[in-house]
């Protein structure tokens, strides 16, 4: 009996669908990068068919990433496939993922197709895509709304095709566990060759069950699960990694099955993808929220005082999490600080380390404490800086309770600094008004967010904007000690990403 669980990675494609969490080329690699440090067993890098930027980005994660399979999603037709094929060729271990519906509701109301055309096309797709690589997946797409004895003939045709996984996706959430477990066993049962591949569940959140249906499927012969970090994706989400592999770490006296994932890459991971997209865990969340490990109530800390285990099934240095992160200041040197880093993940050539350290310093002067948060924000802002058309230079705001808040703002263009003056309803409105005026931006902010990054009155405050153009829609993040700087930084950034994006169709999901 097979007792390792294969963790399939779906962030970079069906959680990067998630409104507001598309990611650029280069954020996708820093994350593929991570994801590979994690030990997923598969990364699904995008949908390559979907836009050039999604196809370059697959392409370069499959030539630069090693260590798991890297996928590509096609829908069940040769052009797709091809174009997957193109993506991911140069992977030392490619994988082609193809799909088409097989519900009813999807049949008629989609696909305008009988069952007879979309089980030929999935055999086809199966096949053509079998050409070119040994590791072929299908998903039937809306499976759990799917006839059972029709589902059953499905794969059973793209088994004997050459899928060599097939994956059965509750694609709209809408299974519970007991039904969902329940047609695990009857495709056990009733696919002849099913034992010729390797059964994979993908589950969406929409009624918060996604990681309780993936653990009864693997319970009933399911052997890879398909979740994404923070568990981000389409609507309510997917089912979440840290929870998946956390519940299979913790659990083994009732769910007796391992992963490959290194746990302790969890939280880097997690907090590496919340600075990249800007979606925040809510504190309570499981495994990574800020509060999973916090204890308050006078009972929990004296019995944890006792012993750990009272009230921590886990501990958090157990996926990464540091009993102290309070680590660096003013006084800190460089070797300190590129330490730091690698432990953080992040390790930097030596003009990267100067300008990084640089901006460190100027961070320490204005605020006692550096911790690791202000750190990934401040290396990211620095990364961004080298390749941005505008610079933010600095800003002068007055503002009163009682009257309009007036905002000048420099910014630095291809080496020249402009100057704009602006009235506002307060003092952001003011600053996003000049920023407007110097960039020409047109386009709608559709949305604006400020966290705190760590406590304390000197934390750092971090800005994220989504902006709009009718055509396109990018986001943007920004980190200071002044909201208001903050958030002149991450409006630029939106901006200068704007000028970047390559326009994407929207993609269909499993």
């Amino acid at each position: 009996m097979n007792h390792v669980i294969k963790i399939f990675d779906t962030t970079l494609r069906d959680g990067e669908q998630s409104p507001g969490c598309s990611m650029n080329l280069d954020e996708k690699l820093r994350m593929a990068i991570e994801l590979s440090k994690l030990n997923v067993d598969i990364i699904e890098a995008g949908f390559p068919v979907a836009s050039q930027g999604d196809f370059e980005a697959v392409k370069t994660i499959a030539k630069e990433v090693k260590g798991p399979v890297v996928a590509g999603l096609s829908r069940a037709n040769k052009m797709d496939i091809d174009r997957c094929w193109e993506a991911v060729k140069n992977a030392a271990r490619p994988r082609i993922h193809t799909f088409i519906a097989t519900s009813d509701i999807h049949l008629k109301y989609k696909l305008n197709k009988t069952r007879e055309q979309v089980l030929e096309e999935a055999a086809f797709a199966v096949a053509h895509a079998k050409h070119y690589t040994p590791d072929v997946e299908f998903s039937a797409e809306d499976a759990t709304r799917s006839d059972r004895a029709y589902l059953a003939k499905v794969f059973e045709t793209v088994i004997a095709s050459g899928a060599t996984t097939i994956n059965v996706p509750d694609t709209v959430g809408y299974t519970i566990p007991s039904e969902f477990g329940a047609l695990i066993r009857y495709l056990k049962e009733n696919v002849p060759n099913i034992n010729q591949a390797v059964i994979s569940v993908h589950c969406h959140n929409d009624l918060g069950l996604a990681v309780a249906n993936s653990l009864v499927a693997v319970e009933n012969g399911a052997r890879q699960v398909e979740c994404t970090v923070n568990g981000i994706g389409e609507r309510a989400g997917n089912a979440s990694l840290e929870e998946i592999v956390m519940t299979l770490n913790v659990r083994k006296d009732k769910i007796p099955y391992t992963t490959s994932i290194r746990t302790e890459q969890i939280y880097p991971a997690s907090k590496l993808l919340t600075h990249i997209t800007g979606m925040h865990v809510q504190p309570n969340k499981a495994i990574v929220g800020d509060n999973a490990f916090a204890h308050e109530a006078g009972i929990h800390q004296d019995g944890i005082l006792k012993y750990q285990q009272t009230y921590e099934i886990m501990t958090p240095e157990s996926v990464g999490i540091p009993r102290n992160k309070l680590i660096l200041g003013k006084h800190s040197g460089r070797h300190a600080f590129r330490e730091r880093l690698n432990v953080l993940g992040v390790p930097l050539d030596d003009v990267e380390l100067d300008r990084a350290f640089k901006a460190f310093k100027d961070l320490a002067d204005r605020k006692k404490n550096v911790y690791d948060e202000d750190i990934l924000s401040l290396v990211e802002t620095q990364e961004e800086k080298t390749r941005d058309k505008y610079i933010f230079k600095s800003s002068k705001v007055v503002s009163e309770s009682t009257k309009l808040a007036s905002a000048s703002v420099v910014v630095e263009k291809n080496g020249q600094e402009m100057f704009a003056t602006e009235m506002g309803a307060g003092p952001v409105d003011a600053v996003y008004k000049a920023i407007k005026n110097l960039t020409h931006f047109e386009g709608t902010l559709e949305r604006y967010g400020v966290n705190a990054i760590t406590g304390g009155t000197d934390a750092q405050g971090e800005v994220f904007v989504t902006i709009s153009d009718n055509k396109k829609t990018t986001r943007g993040s920004g980190a200071h000690t002044d909201i208001i700087v903050a958030s002149a930084m991450a409006f630029l950034q939106a901006i200068n990403r704007m000028g970047e994006a390559t326009s994407r169709k929207s993609p269909q999901g499993i």
